[in-house]
């Protein structure tokens, strides 16, 4: 039985400007269950990184609100772990001293043998083991990146948010930390929030996609529920005859439906209710509110 817990109850984000306001987007609602990996995809411009610092508590919304566990986000909180693009990591720290950094501020009682106890063991899960003494300046992109994702975990977060993480790294150093950060987050049953552009990055890493339509006045048009199997592997992917299927529905909206959805909502398109989307080679199989 699932249980929910983040709950988006009619959220919109608006801007003043100098020529009247501006809607980014409205009446967003949406469920996450406890231990779900969700990915948001949408053109630039669609509100998906601003719905993720409302739900960090870095931003608040102008209508409606966010509950996490049936209580409304009122700021930052260490159950909310953000990773961004950008390592953002302590130039003068070692890898230990930066995740011991952040497990210092989680438990600020414990013990200097405590913390540095957990500091390794987050660091031994993104696989530095061995690298605790190295400086920023002596690691390369991804494992930079790894220490981020160590330092989130390190803090042990209800909820792990990722702004295209993996965004700026080399292809191969990329495939990597996807199977990586999918096989931490499924043994450690984090809930994931994510934002990405690379529709092969959340195929491979999502159980559901939200696709969001344009901006401005953006909204969900539907959520995608990927028919992948759960133990999938990312280099055999594409030989899954659901593969194509759920890519060509992505690519599609992305190249058309993203514009069409927001001037023209299909019959019957309930803004509390998106549809979801069940994929079965190459179309629709099912959709329900």
């Amino acid at each position: 039985m699932t249980e929910k817990l983040i709950s988006i109850d009619g959220v919109a984000k608006r801007f003043p400007g100098a020529k009247g306001e501006t809607t980014v987007f409205e009446d967003l609602w949406l469920r996450i269950d406890r231990g779900e990996f969700v990915c948001v995809i949408g053109h630039s411009g669609c509100g998906k990184t601003t719905l993720l610092n409302i739900l960090a508590g870095l931003d608040t919304p102008s209508e409606g609100a966010i509950l996490v566990g049936g209580k409304e986000i009122s700021g930052p909180s260490l159950d909310r772990a953000v990773i961004f693009q950008g390592h953002a990591l302590l130039p003068w720290k070692t890898v230990l001293g930066n995740v011991a950094y952040a497990v210092s501020s989680r438990w600020r009682n414990a013990s200097r043998a405590e913390i540095e106890e957990r500091a390794r063991k987050a660091i031994a899960t993104v696989g530095l083991a061995g690298a605790e003494g190295k400086r920023p300046s002596e690691l390369s992109g991804g494992m930079k990146q790894r220490v981020g994702i160590a330092r989130a975990l390190a803090i042990e977060p209800t909820i792990m948010l990722m702004d295209e993480p993996f965004s700026a790294l080399d292809a191969l150093t990329r495939g990597t930390l996807q199977e990586e950060a999918r096989r931490i987050c499924r043994e450690t049953g984090q809930t994931v929030y994510m934002i990405t552009h690379d529709v092969d990055e959340a195929i491979y890493l999502a159980d559901r996609i939200v696709l969001m339509t344009n901006g401005p006045k953006a909204r969900i048009a539907e959520v995608v529920v990927n028919p992948l199997p759960v133990d999938r592997r990312q280099g055999q992917i594409h030989h899954d005859p659901h593969y194509y299927a759920i890519r060509n529905h992505l690519i599609d909206f992305l190249v058309s439906r993203s514009v069409i959805l927001r001037d023209t909502p299909p019959p019957g398109y309930d803004q509390r209710n998106p549809p979801v989307v069940y994929l079965d080679h190459g179309q629709p199989a099912a959709r329900a509110a």
